[in-house]
């Protein structure tokens, strides 16, 4: 059966995204994972003032997800726009190398999440106009394996060059302007788009007619993205059970290394795996281990204890992240692809923030294991919901 063989491979255009988020990790990361020590070390910021430029980053990135997802969709055209985000991404870098002051910091903050914004939609969208329906979880899963690979390498080239160079954050910050580049280049290169699902005339994607064709079997996969966010919370978190482990300061970075070197090797399998078998029951699956990450995390702050619900929270994002973003493309038409990634960004990264602030507010009055068992708890419910939908 030649057409189910080549419907097995995974297209040339899906690698050259995956290679082009891991680029952008890498050099994103090996600025952000440094970005606290230099604001509070060499340009004498408070802890509040870090606070408040990460969560006004944060909450920029939110707002324009939605909006470069609906004009992909009016355009009918996804590469420009990521594009146009990924170089947003690479020219920040170079000014956190050159910045005096916190202001610049800020701006640099600002447009570098503006541009994670623009290119995140369209190219989740991309990413669904290219692989075939059969292998669409295999694609995404493939993605995201090559993203976190990204991320778990920025750190460590940040750690190895600091190391080398004597802590010149400076010096790190300009060497993390290469893979950025190399990045947008990668796309505009190696990138074809298909053409669009059909060529009648554009009309605003949000208008109400528009809107109403989302079903609601994507409304309900948006809801259960942020039940599972809500499940969640922040992966500062971990950080902050790992330091209480009595792990050496320096070497407490590590753990988000061993999560997301769980994360990129789980997947891409996992991604295959949803394209086989039924997604709810995956779902719930991928439930049930961040439920036995929480409990492992919550019983004591051994760091072998948490090393293991690191592990399994790692386990957790391979099984759902990539399988989440397949049943958005799968239950959107075509043509509102953008506007569908969009929202669903959206919601999640309100319920990420709402969950990583009732999470800080356990913390602090009830301690590290309260908060771990909230989250259980949260898991259970999620997991009688999905039970009573099927």
């Amino acid at each position: 059966m030649p057409s189910s063989q080549s419907a097995l491979r995974i297209p040339a255009g899906i690698w050259v995204l995956g290679f082009v988020s891991m680029l952008m990790d890498i050099s994103s990361e090996m600025i952000h994972s440094l970005l606290p020590l230099f604001m509070v070390g060499t340009l004498g910021a408070s802890a509040l003032a870090v606070g408040l430029i990460e969560g006004l980053a944060e909450a920029t990135a939110l707002l324009v997800k939605v909006f470069s997802g609906t004009l992909s969709d009016y355009l009918g055209k996804r590469k420009g726009l990521a594009v146009f985000g990924y170089a947003l991404g690479a020219l920040s870098k170079p000014l956190f190398a050159l910045a005096p002051s916190l202001g610049i910091v800020l701006s640099a903050r600002l447009l570098d999440r503006v541009g994670k914004g623009v290119r995140g939609a369209p190219r989740d969208a991309l990413i669904a106009d290219i692989a075939p329906a059969a292998i669409r979880g295999a694609a995404f899963g493939l993605r995201q394996s090559l993203d976190t690979v990204g991320a778990l390498l920025g750190p460590l080239l940040a750690v190895g060059l600091m190391l080398l160079w004597a802590n010149d954050f400076r010096a790190v910050f300009w060497v993390a302007v290469i893979p950025g580049l190399l990045a947008v280049a990668l796309l505009l290169l190696g990138v074809r788009e298909p053409a669009a699902p059909n060529a009648e005339k554009r009309r605003n994607p949000i208008r109400r007619d528009n809107l109403e064709r989302l079903s609601g079997a994507y409304w309900w996969v948006v809801a259960v993205g942020a039940v599972f966010t809500l499940a969640r919370f922040s992966e500062a978190f971990l950080v902050l059970r790992a330091q209480q482990s009595g792990i050496a300061l320096a070497l407490v970075p590590l753990v988000m290394v061993a999560m997301n070197a769980i994360y990129a090797a789980s997947a891409y399998p996992f991604g295959k795996l949803s394209d086989r078998m039924r997604h709810r029951t995956l779902l719930g699956l991928g439930l049930l281990v961040l439920l036995a990450a929480d409990l492992v995390l919550a019983h004591d702050g051994h760091w072998s204890t948490v090393l293991a619900g690191v592990a399994l929270w790692g386990i957790h994002l391979g099984m759902t992240q990539g399988l989440l973003a397949t049943m958005v493309a799968n239950t959107a038409p075509a043509d509102l692809r953008g506007t569908a990634f969009g929202m669903f960004n959206l919601v999640s990264g309100v319920a990420m923030l709402i969950a990583s602030a009732v999470a800080g507010l356990l913390w602090e009055q009830l301690g590290a294991s309260f908060t771990f068992l909230a989250s259980a708890v949260f898991c259970i419910l999620a997991l009688l919901g999905l039970l009573k939908k099927s």
